[in-house]
């Protein structure tokens, strides 16, 4: 049983490139599982032409092997103390996170709260931060803010830093600016290219970075195939009962063992839907994906696949653990 990604390399790595030579201050983000492909290979590919990696918790830091003189920025704060290498650059959003990271002698990320509401801090706190970072003489590697995706941006009314409703991302960026030291370089999440060179000529004297995992890895899925293997097959009668939850099967046809489950993140789609497809047609379930078999249903008459086919396997990579990654 397989559960396999298979990657277009050479059409995958110009996409990369494309993206990273057109957006200037470009800090590659490989956190989580690493948008399917894998935080080490990533992270290999990503220390070409980047000296900072972005990662989502000091958990993923920790599990890092340094492979050059390379930082790992971490966007989420940690609460509870945690003894981290100088390399890591921890992320603060109130005070109380940065007494979990007291004992960090490196540089140290702040937090600005976006319209988002999530965590970070607000302009008051801010202030607050970056005196505490300057009494216990901490280097402020960045100001972070994570925006919300363009087009869905309406918050309370009010405007400012801490919510809406604000004509685009460039205003939020904006808003934070005058609390936020010159010296210190603005970090920033979902802001494209065009918007980038904007906010660098408005304001030249300024450091703007800004953040990319999805766009850079996923931005054109054409090059990059899910897909698992077919453990076994075999032929059904109506009213049958199969599967752990003993399910009546609707009709005449072939159960297909599909060999990826639920440890490898593979569940129902909205609406209960199926993730599998064999000849551009959705496979039913039965049931839902147990551990490494998902247990389908095919009707008599429609194609049905054999053991060893491939099905495509529609879910997001963000989600799933790959058995393996191919670079084709």
């Amino acid at each position: 049983m397989t559960l396999r990604l298979t990657i277009d390399e050479r059409r995958w790595q110009a996409h990369v490139d494309e993206v990273r030579t057109s957006v200037t201050g470009l800090t590659p983000v490989v956190k989580g599982n690493g948008y399917g492909i894998g935080r080490a290979a990533l992270s290999e590919r990503a220390l070409a032409w980047s000296r900072v990696l972005v990662m989502g918790t000091v958990h993923e830091a920790l599990q890092h092997r340094r492979i050059a003189d390379e930082q790992v920025l971490v966007l989420t704060p940690a609460v509870r103390p945690v003894a981290l290498p100088a390399w890591v650059v921890p992320t603060v959003g109130r005070p109380e996170h940065l007494d979990a990271v007291d004992g960090h002698r490196g540089a140290v990320a702040v937090k600005l709260r976006s319209s988002m509401n999530r965590y970070g801090t607000d302009p008051e706190g801010l202030a607050a931060l970056l005196r505490l970072l300057d009494e216990r003489a901490r280097p402020v590697h960045a100001a972070l803010l994570h925006l919300p995706l363009p087009g869905v941006r309406e918050g309370p009314a009010g405007g400012g830093p801490l919510g809406g409703p604000l004509d685009g991302l460039l205003d939020e960026v904006e808003a934070w600016l005058p609390h936020v030291p010159v010296k210190v370089p603005v970090s920033v999440s979902h802001v494209d290219a065009t918007a980038m060179a904007t906010l660098r000529e408005r304001y030249p004297d300024r450091t703007f970075q800004v953040r990319l995992g999805t766009a850079l890895w996923h931005g054109d899925k054409s090059f990059l195939q899910l897909q698992a293997d077919v453990i076994d097959v075999h032929p059904v009668r109506a009213g049958a009962r199969v599967g752990y939850r003993a399910t009546t099967v609707a009709g005449d046809g072939t159960l297909v063992m599909v060999g990826a489950g639920s440890s490898h993140g593979i569940a129902p789609l909205d609406g209960g839907h199926s993730p599998f497809h064999f000849r551009r047609a959705r496979i039913a379930l039965v049931e839902a994906p147990h551990m490494h078999t998902s247990m389908c249903w095919v009707p008599q008459g429609q194609p049905a696949p054999e053991v060893g086919d491939w099905v495509d396997v529609q879910r997001p990579l963000i989600a799933v653990t790959a058995d393996e990654v191919v670079w084709s």
